[in-house]
């Protein structure tokens, strides 16, 4: 059955199947809301719930015709895909509530719009992940694959060949190269460029991705001509590295002008600034109310009883654009004057007992929640360095300081991945680096939430750099 469909192509049918199918969701949780939370049926066929959840149904048609959401790219990840639609779900939520203070529609139930978007979401996220699963399902067993070949056997044809062949489950087959100066027994070369249309002709081929460099302008205008004559879609894979050493680049344009970004910042985005900056002030506050309370006596008597002096450490610390603050810690050694230029180390004579209890469980990080809800910091981001390492290592790594496009966070990429506490060597630090590079070009809420399930994970079990 599967080699039967595998002959169709149903893709030039998924738009309306994809927009068709979330109207379905999102009626069934109109319906199921109504159900649980209405004390008559009845209530359904109002006017004014008509009214909202009709516009419901016209808000999220148009959320998804916005942009392209219903499109899959088949080398793109389901956490990409269910950060697209928790944003859409987000706006959606956003202008209904808009539209039912503004028609004062007192008869609404807040509580059914609260169900509503429970299930809408919930059958949503289970759709999707569904969906993703059988085409995985259905790729991997070696159906609806799409035969490639790639031009240009150099660096940035391996590469595409790295992350096309990365997943079977992308759906890709690659064929072989095509290059005209490439030794053809170790490269899997098929041929020169001559020998492209041939090939094209016996096989058949799919796709053709094109790593030239501009050079051959006179060749890719060939590849072109022979793609289109024989119903081969041709891609261009640009190296980006002539201008920038960014492994990743973002493209916008000016009117019909492309223009190259040498990396993209989804924190650049004010809608993103402002669900990180929801979640920072709900998820701090939620902290400061519930654990400190009774979690902060316990901690000060520990801190007074052990060693003299502040229960909270404050240090000047690189913030977001560079900019400086005070950063707050609770105390975890003794009064000492080098503070400000000497990073903990392991067996440091500094560290109080109840203080090194406090650095290996992160306890000691807790009073920069005060910081996140105040604004100076994030509860995920970079973390935040002395301003004499900011200083010292801006010098001796060319890329350090575009870590400070992102406020600090408590955790981040980089601790979780290892590269947290004390840097013996340079290296230490660039690999730091560029994990929180990575995290400023890759963000998205669930990303955040990876990073905070992770790092609670690592307290629990331990992590030989927390000293």
């Amino acid at each position: 059955m599967l080699q039967k469909l595998s002959k169709y192509r149903f893709s030039r049918y998924f738009q309306i199947v994809f927009i068709l199918w979330d109207m379905v969701l999102l009626n069934l949780a109109i319906l199921i809301s109504g159900m649980m939370k209405l004390d008559r049926m009845d209530y359904l066929f109002f006017k004014e719930t008509q009214t909202i959840f009709l516009l419901a149904n016209f808000i999220w048609l148009g959320l998804l015709l916005y942009k392209d959401s219903y499109r899959i790219i088949r080398v793109e990840t389901i956490e990409s895909i269910l950060s697209r639609t928790i944003k859409k779900i987000i706006i959606h939520a956003a202008i209904v509530a808009i539209f039912v203070v503004s028609l004062d529609y007192d008869d609404i139930s807040r509580f059914q719009l609260l169900y509503f978007y429970f299930f809408f979401f919930f059958f949503l996220m289970l759709s999707r992940v569904f969906s993703m699963k059988i085409l995985k399902y259905v790729r991997y067993k070696g159906y609806n694959f799409r035969n490639v070949i790639i031009v240009g056997a150099n660096n940035t044809g391996k590469r595409v060949l790295k992350i096309l062949s990365k997943n079977l489950t992308y759906g890709y087959r690659f064929l072989g190269f095509f290059d005209q100066n490439q030794d053809k027994a170790m490269l899997n070369v098929l041929g020169g460029f001559d020998d492209i249309e041939g090939f094209i002709t016996r096989e058949q081929v799919d796709e053709m991705y094109v790593a030239l460099h501009i050079d051959d302008i006179d060749v890719i205008n060939k590849l072109i001509l022979i793609c289109e004559q024989h119903m081969v879609r041709i891609k261009f894979i640009p190296d980006f590295q002539l201008y920038t050493k960014s492994s990743r680049v973002e493209i916008s344009f000016y009117e019909n002008m492309p223009v190259l970004m040498s990396r993209p910042e989804p924190l650049e985005s004010a809608f993103n600034r402002l669900v990180k900056k929801i979640f920072d002030v709900c998820f701090s506050f939620l902290v400061i109310v519930l654990i400190f309370p009774w979690l902060f006596p316990i901690i000060m008597i520990l801190i007074k009883i052990e060693s003299p002096g502040p229960v909270f450490f404050k240090q000047d610390r690189s913030g977001r654009d560079n900019k400086s603050f005070s950063c707050l810690k609770f105390r975890s050694m003794r009064i000492n004057r080098a503070s400000d230029n000497l990073q903990a180390q392991k067996g440091d004579s500094r560290i109080t007992k109840f203080g090194a209890f406090m650095r290996k469980t992160s306890i000691d990080e807790l009073p920069q929640f005060f910081n996140v809800f105040i604004g100076n910091m994030s509860v995920v981001g970079p973390r935040p360095h002395m301003l004499f390492h900011t200083q010292e290592y801006s010098e001796l790594i060319h890329n350090y300081l575009v870590r400070q496009y992102a406020k600090p966070g408590i955790t981040g990429w980089a601790q979780i991945n290892g590269y947290r506490g004390e840097t013996k060597k340079l290296i230490d630090m660039e690999n730091r680096v560029e994990f929180d590079i990575w995290y400023i070009e890759n963000w998205s809420l669930l990303l955040d939430l990876k990073i905070i399930v992770k790092t609670v994970l690592n307290i629990f079990q331990g992590e030989k750099n927390a000293y």
